[in-house]
Parts: C-alpha cells; structure tokens; sequence
C-alpha cells in the first residue's frame, strides 16, 4: 500500500513541517544552502538526484518561502537559490540531525564536519548553543570545518570546496573545478 502524500487528517505542525521539508532530498537540499551551495548544477552534482526531483523540490521550497530566487546572470537568464530567514530557521533541526547522525552513524575516526561559533571558535553542543558564550548561535555567525571524519578526496567539486573552512551561508567560489 503507497504511503499517502499528505497529513490532512492530522492537526499538527510537526505533520505540515514534515510535508514540506520531510522528504530527504529536500532535507539535504537545505542543508546545501546552509553550506553555500547556491546554483542548479552545484545541488544537481552534489547531490547526485534525478533533474525531475531537485525541479521539484527547489520549486517546492521556493513556493513556501524557505527557499528564494536571486538572478545572478541575466543573459542567458540563470538564477542561484538562497535561504530565506524563514529558511535560516531551519539551522537548528538541520544541525541536530547532523549530529545524531555523527553519533549513530559516523565516521570511526570522528566526525566529518565541525560548527564552530565564529566569534569564539568554541565547537557547537548537540542543541547549535555556544559553550562558552553560553548563547545560541545563527547559522550566520556559525564556521564549518572539515572534521576527522571527513573525506580527503572526495569525487565532486562542491564537496572539494568544502573541505576548506567556511562560514555558512557564503557562497560557493564559482565557478567550481570540475
């Protein structure tokens, strides 16, 4: 029996959440805006879906304002996609599913991304909080490093340039070396 496509029957916000960000493409797409990926190819190469879903799906976030527009080139007409605060407000439920994964399943020579508070340099806890700020962090004042765990040679070019440390939310150099 096919699951349905929608919680209808039920009056609750974590069922209307989970119809618009519960799929895991959508997920990963969010999670590589968090990190400055911005551009149709970039999300397509990184992300290794069928041109049919990412469509779908950055049409999706667009439409629900997680997700915007901006032109970067206008002849030929391209666009890039950017996080909308309303998107930017997904940090702290991408962060924590990253780093449930890192414990349950993770790399055994440790974890493959480090947050850090930009401000301190202290490593985020489990909640996104600093430490030793003792304050919440927003994904704009958060530094991505590549962890123990990471790849050193992975096959893409939006994970190569994410294997420098980098702010989030910064767009990815472009273009990137294929």
């Amino acid at each position: 029996m096919p699951l349905g496509k929608d919680y209808a029957a039920q009056s609750c916000s974590l069922a209307r959440t989970l119809e618009l960000v519960g799929e895991r493409w959508t997920l990963l797409i969010v999670r590589d805006a968090f990190y400055g990926v911005r551009r149709y190819n970039d999300f397509l190469v990184h992300l290794a879906l069928p041109r049919a879903v990412l469509s779908a799906r950055l049409r999706t976030l667009t439409e629900n304002g997680v997700l915007e527009t901006v032109r970067y080139q206008a002849s030929p007409p391209r666009d890039e996609y950017q996080l909308t605060a309303k998107g930017r407000q997904l940090w702290p439920a991408v962060h924590a599913l990253a780093v449930w994964g890192e414990q349950h399943h993770g790399s055994e020579k440790g974890s493959r991304r480090d947050f850090l508070h930009a401000g301190c340099g202290t490593r985020l806890d489990q909640a996104g909080r600093c430490p030793a700020c003792e304050t919440g962090v927003p994904p704009e004042d958060v530094e991505m490093r590549p962890g123990p765990g990471a790849d050193p040679a992975p096959a893409d070019a939006v994970s190569r340039a994410l294997l420098r440390p980098r702010m989030l939310l910064e767009p990815l150099p472009q273009p990137l070396n294929a």
